[in-house]
């Protein structure tokens, strides 16, 4: 993580350091690499906050496990038991 923040605010330090010296020099060049300085930063901050929330949730799933009931029986032997056995399941739905 300061790994990360410490990249970041050198981004964006090198890339003011850009822009200041755009307006001296008066070159569009030097502003143009600023802001794309800048906007890679900001999709780095972008994309450590993405990562981070999808890793909590991927955390979160794993750890969310069905019951031992369910997966030690032996009641259902097919699909068609299962859901015969749940009321989803008529085999003639047209009595």
């Amino acid at each position: 993580m300061f790994l990360i923040l410490i990249v970041v605010v050198s981004l964006v330090a090198w890339s003011l350091h850009l822009m200041q010296e755009a307006v001296q020099h008066r070159e569009f060049s030097l502003m143009l690499a600023g802001f794309l300085v800048s906007a890679a930063a900001a999709a780095m901050m972008s994309v450590y906050f993405l990562m981070g929330h999808y890793v909590g949730y991927m955390t979160h799933v794993a750890h969310r496990s069905f019951s031992d009931e369910f997966l030690n029986s032996s009641a259902w032997e097919t699909p068609a038991d299962f859901w015969e056995a749940n009321g989803e399941l008529d085999l003639m739905p047209y009595r």
